[in-house]
């Protein structure tokens, strides 16, 4: 009697842990793997000026719960603080505010660890901090800074592959630039679902063309129930192969077959257009075939290793792999299963072909079954980010964004920042510069620009600024900042690409690849 109780009783249902109500709604962006990148991560921030907007980024990212953190600031805390920095109160007057802000930050997430330099006041000697430090994930600097030390955290960044986070606000201007190791890959950019669909109608394989043979071949026959049911995805393939074989077997251009009646063949008049259509690459797609055969890549690297056995699988088949997805159709609950596991055995098969081409290459021995899953899966829109380092010509920038301007009122477009950015980063190193010097400065690095009336006027807000910070403004920039700097740390979504300007007084911010 007992055996027959226990074995009706139903299994312990087992809720969510706590990490997972913790993380509820970032674990809908970005996954389990995306949050084990974030727990993963090491973030240095080397704070100078006001430090607000560093502090602010670094909230951001410990909130969602990043590993650890360093923050290198030397400065003592003082009244002016205060009134800038949401993480400073009385209590931290005379202490380091970089031991300050670590200790408030922590407060709000006390599983992220966290330190700070120097231990005692005095002068900071970054490089030596750099070398005793495990690697960091990433780097974000804030302005004012040395050349010294920007030298030092450009030669750390190269030589660890380590991407930099500069990041300047005063008054009301910001911006931050991402300086990227080389060219960086996002597989998992979060394109609209409805992009990632591909039916295969056009090249529908032996399983999937029997199945909507043997669904239609009585269609005629069947009751309304069951005709009004049918799926769209075999009724395409049922009227396509009607069309093909008056027309030698080619694809219609205009498809004017009509298809009316019940929902489901409704359905199918709405899919033709997106879906009854030759595949072409993406064009990010096809950067990325491109890249790899310029042979400027790393060859050992998993990604790269992956693209040239995608490519290889697209020159033989002449299409990409299968995604797997199906959308939601009008059917009956069975049909609809065996119509989702044609899709989801075909897109299987695919992968592990591609595993295997994957393997067979130099440097495939090791590749993840995983990330082959992954790559397949989002390979029409993979993004390469590419990087640009060292001081770029401006002059080229500046004259389209002239041109731009030109032509604003016309076409109802605003004004270019790009004169908020030239005038900021002419306090890079000395933030309470007067205006002349800081005209001289942005005048020195682009020379055509000494009539410009709008750089003029920025240069002059920004030395109304002094340097100062405003909380707001700082805060609002420190959010744009963290939320690039995840999606560089678990490589989903695409980042800007490479700087992003913030105009508060007119409340809007706009990128350029400087």
């Amino acid at each position: 009697m007992t055996e027959i109780v226990m074995s009706q009783t139903p299994p312990i249902l087992h809720g969510p842990s706590d990490k997972e109500k913790k993380y509820d709604r970032q674990l809908r962006l970005w996954a389990a793997s995306g949050q084990a990148a974030l727990e993963s991560a090491n973030i240095l921030l080397v704070n100078s000026g006001c430090g607000t907007v560093g502090v602010e980024t670094l909230k951001n990212l410990v909130l969602p719960g990043i590993g650890r953190f360093t923050i290198v600031d030397e400065a003592v805390v003082q009244n002016a603080d205060l009134g800038v920095n949401f993480f400073l109160d009385e209590t931290c007057l005379g202490k380091l505010r970089s031991k300050c802000c670590t200790e408030l930050l922590q407060e709000l997430n006390p599983d992220v660890q966290g330190e700070w330099f120097p231990k005692q006041p005095g002068t900071v000697d970054l490089d030596q901090i750099l070398l005793n430090s495990p690697t960091y994930t990433l780097i974000m600097y804030t302005m004012p800074i040395s050349s010294k030390d920007l030298a030092a955290l450009k030669e750390y960044g190269q030589k660890h592959h380590t991407p930099l986070f500069a990041i300047h606000s005063a008054g009301f201007y910001s911006y931050f630039n991402i300086q990227l190791p080389g060219t960086f890959p996002i597989v998992d950019t979060h394109p609209e679902a409805e992009r990632t669909i591909d039916l295969r109608l056009t090249k529908p394989w032996p399983e999937l063309a029997h199945f909507a043979e043997s669904m239609t071949k009585d269609m005629d026959q069947l009751d309304d129930h069951e005709h009004g049911h049918l799926p769209y995805v075999v009724l395409l393939l049922h009227y396509l192969e009607k069309w093909k074989e008056t027309h030698d077997g080619k694809l219609p251009t205009e498809y004017k077959a009509k298809l009316e009646g019940e929902e489901n063949f409704q359905e199918a008049v709405a899919a033709v257009n997106r879906n009854i259509k030759e595949q072409t690459l993406e064009s990010t797609l096809g950067e990325v075939f491109s890249h790899e055969a310029s042979g400027n890549v790393d060859a050992k690297s998993s990604f790269w290793v992956i693209a040239r056995a995608i490519k290889e699988f697209h020159r033989k088949h002449g299409c990409l792999p299968l995604p797997g997805g199906l959308p939601d159709m009008k059917a009956q609950s069975s049909v609809y299963v065996k119509l989702q596991g044609l899709y989801k055995a075909k897109a299987r098969k695919d992968s592990q072909e591609v595993l295997e081409i994957a393997k067979s290459l130099s440097g495939g021995e090791d590749v993840d079954s995983a990330e082959v899953d992954l790559f397949c899966k989002n390979a029409s829109f993979v993004k390469l980010v590419n990087a640009t380092t060292g001081d770029q010509d401006l002059t080229k920038t500046y004259e389209e964004q002239k041109e731009n301007d030109s032509l604003a009122e016309v076409t109802m477009m605003p004004l270019s920042l790009f004169p908020i950015y030239l005038a900021l980063s002419a306090t890079t190193h000395e933030p309470a510069a007067s205006v002349d010097q800081i005209k001289a400065s942005a005048y020195s690095r682009l020379p055509a620009a000494a009539d410009d009336m709008r750089i003029s006027q920025a240069c002059e807000e920004v030395a109304r600024a002094a340097g100062g910070e405003l909380h707001n403004i700082s805060a609002l920039t420190g959010g744009m900042v963290a939320q690039e700097a995840i999606k560089i740390i678990t490589k989903q979504y695409i980042p800007i690409d490479n700087t992003c300007i913030f105009d508060g007084i007119a409340s809007r911010c706009q990128i350029l690849r400087l």
